[in-house]
């Protein structure tokens, strides 16, 4: 089957970033629902793949968010549909939600963090390094569903990456380009701008990599 991806976009500057240089490289086709316009979720039939992208709203926002509840029952109608899922930061937290696991509020985290790879039984991370830096820019965390794995860890916020049946969560981004990393820092305060701008260089480079592993398993 030859992959076609919705990549659902809840803001309008939380793109696909790095993913969309991998697969314009590969040639495979790609498409935005812009959910901030259309406030609902047509038929997915014509979708392989499934990228649910970030936001500031939570998941638990139902109320003022009525379309989350449709990503929801959309995560769990993949299943039978046969669509792989990958989620990003509020990605993650639908996945998770989705599977009945807790969402709820957390230390902040903002920047560039190191994580630690878990032991991956079904080969997902195999190739992430053993200690990895992410770029972080949530204030809320998950519980791991039930059935789901553990892939990745932080020290101050603990469940970090997760695969579950078809999906895959990461609660960091590996999308980011150097546009995104300034347009997301232009708001911060002076010093959080300053060490991220440090930092980028060192970092971006092995971001971009990771995304590409993780595009590469997403689609294959």
């Amino acid at each position: 089957m030859i992959p076609h991806i919705v990549a659902f976009r809840h803001v309008p500057n939380e793109p696909l970033g790095y993913f969309k240089t991998f697969l314009n490289e590969k040639k495979i086709t790609f498409e935005y629902l812009n959910l901030f316009e259309t406030n609902e979720i047509p038929s997915m039939a014509n979708a392989t793949h499934l990228i649910f992208l970030g936001g500031p709203m939570s998941v638990n926002d139902e109320n003022e968010f009525p379309w989350l509840i449709q990503e929801k029952e959309l995560i769990r109608r993949s299943i039978k549909t046969g669509q792989k899922v990958l989620g990003i930061c509020l990605g993650a937290q639908l996945i998770a939600s989705a599977y009945g696991a807790k969402v709820f509020p957390c230390v902040n985290e903002t920047g560039w963090k190191m994580l630690t790879r878990e032991n991956d039984a079904l080969g997902i991370f195999s190739n992430v390094p053993t200690h990895f830096p992410v770029f972080q820019l949530h204030g809320e965390t998950f519980e791991i569903p039930d059935g789901g794995q553990l892939l990745a860890r932080g020290d101050v916020v603990r469940n970090q990456a997760f695969s579950c049946r078809n999906t895959l969560g990461l609660q960091f981004h590996l999308e980011l380009t150097d546009e995104i990393i300034h347009d997301w820092s232009k708001d911060l305060p002076g010093n959080e701008q300053s060490k991220i701008a440090r930092e980028t260089p060192r970092f971006l480079v092995e971001s971009n990599r990771l995304c590409r592993l993780v595009a590469e398993d997403f689609i294959r």
